[in-house]
């Protein structure tokens, strides 16, 4: 049986699911989670996006209004997001994890089961692997702060994708 393109494609996207992880999931996790579920969609990938906070600051609220803010300046509806915790699950049922700071993955890696380490990345190191780059946590700024975090989260979906379409 000879499969389209599109067809194909779909095949290969099956199973991509990504969590993104920050402290409160208000600020940045979701503004990450909200950036690759839109650049995803616009390149016709199918992927499972969740964001989780490692702290139980907010459970169940929405985002903050400033990163709900950042996020609609560049038409990405983030506000229906509720925060949640990261579980013990999340390591077993997501394919990648990615931590938005440095002390994020150091909690990770310290709650993750040692099989499931591989999983785990800072989210700048899809800009650059040489280094460790986090992504300042907006949440005690400005609206400069967030714009800042955005691009930098911007930066880094947008090496997500690359590397996705270029390994197809």
């Amino acid at each position: 049986m000879i499969l389209d393109t599109l067809q194909c494609n779909k095949i290969k996207n099956i199973g991509m699911k990504i969590l993104m992880v920050c402290k409160g999931n208000i600020c940045r996790s979701p503004l990450a989670e909200g950036v690759l579920r839109e650049l995803s969609t616009n390149n016709g990938l199918d992927w499972e996006l969740d964001s989780a906070a490692i702290k139980a600051f907010h459970i169940g609220k929405a985002p903050d209004s400033r990163a709900i803010y950042t996020a609609e300046k560049h038409h990405i509806d983030i506000s229906d997001h509720k925060c949640r915790l990261l579980t013990i699950e999340d390591f077993e049922n997501f394919d990648i994890i990615y931590a938005m700071s440095q002390d994020i993955l150091d909690f990770m890696q310290e709650m993750a089961p040692k099989n499931r380490h591989h999983k785990l990345k800072l989210l700048m190191s899809e800009v650059d692997p040489s280094i460790s780059q986090d992504i300042p946590d907006p949440f005690h700024g400005e609206e400069k702060d967030f714009d800042y975090a955005y691009d930098l989260i911007v930066l880094a979906c947008e090496k997500i994708i690359e590397k996705h379409i270029k390994d197809q």
